[in-house]
């Protein structure tokens, strides 16, 4: 038979062809639940009995928590190799656990042959187990005998020597409640225990003591009470101690320096107090001390006030004196200017150091006559007022830049008397308008012009009403006055225009129709 020589690339193809194709390379994968040597998805041959038992004590310590550097874990391993001895660290708590959910149904598996270990010396000593109902959780402590010894609680619940379970009430927080329990097992002195509590601050200490009150852990409450009474609170804080030693009256001894922070061992009349710091705020210096002291105090008396007041009413006699010193000193600064005035010269005018002096006493009488009128008791202030001769007669001579300052006290009374805030007997109003309306007419541009806190059109409208509280006669004489001031004066004079009308129709109009 004839050969037939291949070509070279037909040779090549049928080499290439019966190649075997080579199998896809598989990803790498690491899976952190199935043993290293099932990773790639061979099953592993079974290992002897000795090599399973290094496998499962490797993965019991891996199991284990992780205990950060400088810190004692709450959990302590019984298997552990340090469990036999007990170090200075384990007078601590030595165990803090949740309580355990109810165990979930066991899947069948073979039961695995357990390994062998090597004999643990089990603990001899009694336990004590604490369990916060309210929050589920169990403090275990080893150390019995001394907590026994330093809360009276424990003692009357565990009556024998060894260990026992106790029930804490309350909503107690676990690591309050450790601490409290840790001051128990401490060998501190007060000023160690001191120092423990600044670490966590006044709401802490609070909430220490709160637990100590429970289980009448008597060195803690002492402890708490003493950093308690060193340090400042707040006002949320301030009501807290006090719901606490209300509700624990016993330790009333103990709390003694801290109840003198919150209450008065001799309580006494905040009345009292209050005519005091008015006293001394119309003696001062300070312009602007002055106000603030004034602002502050009238806060105090102010029937909003957010301060609890154990007596409201003021002593309505020693409110007056101070207005009788008031204005003494105001009627003494006129009349020693008065004396310095040539006989020549028609017009007081005073110098800067007594105009400050007049000022101040003038800002002086308004307070306290604000505050009398707050208070319901300013009527007899009207009576003082107006029956001050000197200072009305005076009042024609002086300055118009000193004059209109007394003018500031009668638009007081006059804007009081119009609101119905002064309520006074008609003899007592037709003396104020005869005493002060005058002036009044003549000092309103000035007021206008300097006004210094003054409401112009609520002194325009207090005129006004309070004159219409007076006789129909006294009302025609006034408004006559004005009349003829307003004509003469302009702006420079109060606008009284609707309360003629109302003094017109009242007079004329409506009694002729009534007469018809």
């Amino acid at each position: 038979m004839p050969t037939t020589s291949a070509s070279p690339a037909a040779a090549a193809h049928r080499r290439r062809s019966r190649r075997k194709a080579a199998p896809p390379r598989q990803p790498w994968c690491c899976s952190f639940g199935l043993d290293p040597l099932t990773a790639a998805g061979r099953s592993p041959l079974p290992a002897p009995p000795r090599a399973r038992a290094k496998q499962q004590h490797a993965r019991a310590a891996l199991s284990r928590r992780i205990r950060s550097p400088g810190r004692v874990s709450p959990i302590d391993d019984p298997s552990s190799s340090g469990g036999a001895a007990v170090s200075h660290a384990a007078a601590r708590l030595s165990s803090v656990s949740e309580c355990p959910p109810p165990p979930a149904p066991a899947q069948a598996r073979p039961p695995a042959p357990s390994p062998p270990l090597e004999p643990v010396t089990e603990r001899t000593r009694p336990t004590l187990r604490m369990r916060l109902m309210e929050r589920g959780v169990v403090v275990e402590v080893d150390e019995v005998e001394k907590v026994r010894w330093e809360s009276k609680a424990v003692r009357k619940s565990l009556k024998g020597g060894r260990g026992g379970e106790v029930a804490v009430e309350g909503r107690v927080e676990v690591e309050v409640f450790r601490e409290a329990v840790e001051m128990m097992l401490a060998d501190e002195d007060e000023a160690a225990s001191m120092r423990r509590l600044a670490r966590g601050g006044v709401a802490r200490a609070i909430s220490v003591l709160e637990v100590s009150f429970s289980l009448m852990f008597d060195k803690g409450v002492n402890s708490c009470l003493k950093y308690l009474e060193a340090v400042p609170w707040d006002e949320p804080e301030e009501e807290r101690i006090k719901i606490l030693l209300s509700q624990h009256s016993s330790y009333e001894a103990a709390s003694r320096n801290l109840l003198a922070r919150l209450q008065p061992q001799k309580p006494t009349s905040s009345a009292e107090l209050v005519v005091e710091l008015i006293d001394s705020i119309t003696k001062g210096t300070n312009s602007n001390a002055r106000k603030d002291l004034r602002f502050l105090v009238t806060g105090i008396l102010s029937s909003t006030s957010v301060y609890v007041k154990g007596d409201k009413e003021l002593d309505k006699g020693s409110i007056y004196c101070i207005c009788h010193s008031c204005l003494k000193c105001l009627v003494e600064v006129f009349e020693e200017s008065s004396d310095l005035v040539h006989a020549d010269q028609t017009i007081i005018s005073v110098g800067k150091g007594p105009l400050e002096r007049i000022y101040k006493k003038v800002e002086d009488l308004n307070w306290l006559l604000q505050i009398l009128i707050d208070r319901q008791m300013g009527e007899d202030f009207v009576d003082l007022w107006a029956n001050e001769k000197t200072l009305s007669n005076m009042h024609e001579r002086l300055s118009p830049l000193i004059r209109c300052e007394l003018s500031r006290i009668s638009a007081m009374i006059f804007i009081a008397m119009g609101s119905g805030k002064l309520h006074c007997n008609g003899d007592k109003r037709f003396s104020i308008f005869q005493a002060w309306f005058r002036p009044m007419l003549v000092d309103f541009g000035w007021l206008k012009r300097y006004p210094k806190g003054l409401n112009v059109t609520m002194l325009e409208e207090g005129i006004g009403q309070a004159l219409l509280t007076l006789t129909l006669k006294q009302q025609q004489v006034l408004f006559m006055e004005w009349f003829k001031a307003f004509s003469g004066q302009g702006r420079e004079c109060p606008n009284l225009m609707r309360a003629f009308q109302v003094w017109w129709r009242r007079s004329f109009v409506r009694s002729l129709g009534s007469n018809s």
